[in-house]
């Protein structure tokens, strides 16, 4: 099992551990173009990140202030196929992403000015290695009343690893046994579930699944109840 590492982001052992199709894999050109791109369109303020998955409990990258945030018009859906990260070409795993429609709860992190440059091309390796993320500023209201305006990584419906269907019974069923380089499927579950808990957040969503991969295994465990 490969560990996510700070380290394995900045020299590059990360996304080649990764072992990716080369046509799902983005090129360093084209995470930085993607960037470029991004950045082109930033609004005025301080540099914010949105986290609302894995970012929220292993974020490594550096960052000056974290707040909890409000995203309207958008919510928590395991609906990326994860075919090396958490599972494999042959039992495919799901992973989250943002589709369209109500609201989610996360953290917001602001990053140092003099710092932002190389921590988002850091996290631009992390999240962007199949473009399957599409890179937006949307507006955050922070816990403390302010809005801020934040880079929000949300799904790209046009790329190969989009699954449309991301019902609660669905991602239970594939995240049960589904794993990775990184790690477990379900285990990625569990800590987002862990991670909101610890920030007194709650997300009915990511509760029914943890709920769901439950009584799956209590069904596996006793096949005659």
């Amino acid at each position: 099992m490969t560990i996510l590492t700070r380290e394995k982001l900045v020299d590059g052992s990360f996304r080649n551990g990764l072992d990716m199709p080369s046509d799902l894999t983005w090129s360093d050109a084209e995470l930085d173009r993607s960037l470029a791109t991004t950045l082109q369109a930033r609004p005025g303020g301080a540099m914010w990140i949105f986290a609302y998955g894995s970012l929220m409990w292993n974020p490594l990258i550096a960052f000056d202030e974290q707040r909890i945030a409000t995203l309207d018009g958008w919510h928590r859906s395991f609906c990326v196929r994860s075919i090396s990260y958490r599972g494999t070409p042959e039992r495919p795993g799901r992973v989250l992403a943002l589709e369209p429609g109500g609201q989610v709860r996360g953290m917001a992190l602001r990053l140092n000015e003099d710092q932002a440059a190389t921590e988002l091309r850091l996290l631009w390796a992390r999240e962007m290695c199949s473009g399957v993320y599409r890179p937006l500023w949307a507006p955050l209201l922070l816990d403390d009343g302010r809005t801020v305006t934040a880079i929000v990584f949300v799904v790209n419906p046009t790329q190969p690893l989009y699954e449309p269907d991301a019902t609660v019974a669905s991602v239970a069923r594939i995240v049960a046994d589904a794993a990775g380089v990184v790690g477990s499927n379900a285990d990625y579950v569990h800590a987002l579930d862990t991670a909101l808990a610890d920030r007194g957040l709650r997300d009915p969503y990511i509760e029914a699944i943890v709920d769901e991969i439950g009584r799956d295994k209590d069904g596996a465990a006793q096949p005659g109840a």
